[in-house]
Order: C-alpha cells, then sequence, then structure tokens
C-alpha cells in the first residue's frame, strides 16, 4: 500500500478514492496555497477537478513522465499534502522537479521534510534518476530550509520564473544529485 514509509508520513499513490480528501485538503487551504501557486481555475476545486488531477497523474506515472503523491499522516492516514515529482526526463540527463504543499495545520512539525527525504529516496533508488531540482520563490524561507536540510543546495535565482497568483515570480533554484549514481 504505502510506496514509502516514515516516522511521521507515509507516501503513496493518490487514487480515485483519495479525490474528496484531496478536495477537501485545497479548501480549507485554499487562501494559504494561493500565496505560491499559479492561479487556478475554478473546475480545480471541484470533485470531478480532483478526480481529473488523480486520473492525470495515473497517466503520467504509466509512461514514466511523473509521480504524484499523496501525504498521509502516518497516526492517522490522513491526506495532509502532496507531493510531486514532475517532468521526468530520461536519457542523458535523468532528472526530474519536485513540487509539493502541506496543509497549513501541518505545519513546523517536520512532516514535510520527512516526504521530501522519502520521495528523493525513491526517485534515486527506484526511478535511478540522478537529479531532483526544485524551483521556490525566495520569501518561502520555510520551504527553503526543508530543502537544505534533505540535502538539496543552492544553484541560483531564477528571474521572473513562474507566474504566482498570477504576477511573474522569481524562484531560487535549488537541487540534488545522487552522489552514489555511477
Amino acid at each position: 500500500m504505502w510506496v514509502r514509509e516514515g516516522r511521521l508520513v507515509c507516501l503513496r499513490w493518490l487514487e480515485e478514492r483519495d479525490a474528496e480528501a484531496s478536495l477537501a485538503l485545497l479548501l480549507r487551504n485554499r487562501a494559504f496555497f494561493q500565496t505560491y501557486t499559479p492561479l487556478r481555475s475554478e473546475s480545480f476545486y471541484t470533485l470531478e477537478g480532483q478526480l481529473e488531477q488523480i486520473r492525470n497523474a495515473r497517466d503520467k506515472k504509466e509512461v514514466d513522465e511523473g509521480y504524484l503523491f499523496g501525504i498521509f499522516e502516518k497516526d492517522t492516514e490522513e491526506l495532509v499534502g502532496n507531493l510531486v515529482l514532475s517532468e521526468v526526463l530520461r536519457g542523458p540527463l535523468q532528472s526530474c522537479y519536485i513540487g509539493y504543499y502541506l496543509d497549513e495545520a501541518c505545519n513546523g512539525k517536520g512532516y514535510m521534510t520527512e516526504a521530501v527525504k522519502l520521495a528523493v529516496d525513491y526517485a534515486f533508488r527506484v526511478l535511478k534518476l540522478h537529479r531532483l531540482e526544485a524551483g521556490v520563490m525566495p520569501n518561502n524561507a520555510r520551504s527553503m530550509r526543508v530543502l537544505e536540510k534533505v540535502g538539496f543546495h543552492k544553484e541560483g535565482v531564477a528571474r521572473q520564473n513562474v507566474k504566482i497568483n498570477g504576477v511573474w515570480e522569481d524562484h531560487q533554484v535549488l537541487a540534488i544529485v545522487n552522489e552514489e549514481e555511477v
């Protein structure tokens, strides 16, 4: 059932049965998440919209283009966030991007640090990727700290890189490479 299990959280693929929990998480945190995410259509915030996201993620996983994990609190098995390994590139690059969000009520408990560690382990050991990259708005110190604790290093700033909340925002680029891979 679990793809990866830690002390605080577990990761597994989101399934259609998770659509209601995913929608509740998004609605409960809509204003909080909007600070760091692109504008979304109203259809995204519907049950059908979440079912579509889960189905699209399943299709991408089947062709090795992306992997969407639900982050579940270990004790309660409640969905508290998600984490995605996206834009998987093979050939000479062997890399992807990592992105995530966590219920605001769960911030500061170590959940995201553990979830990112579990995902990096999966990416390196199972997917055999060489490099993971993340982009973080420079004012998002908590997210930057999560990545640094896991071993990501700063590489530079991508100017006006992502349209967040309707505005082109700079992003600090961080990456981690699989030092064990030859």
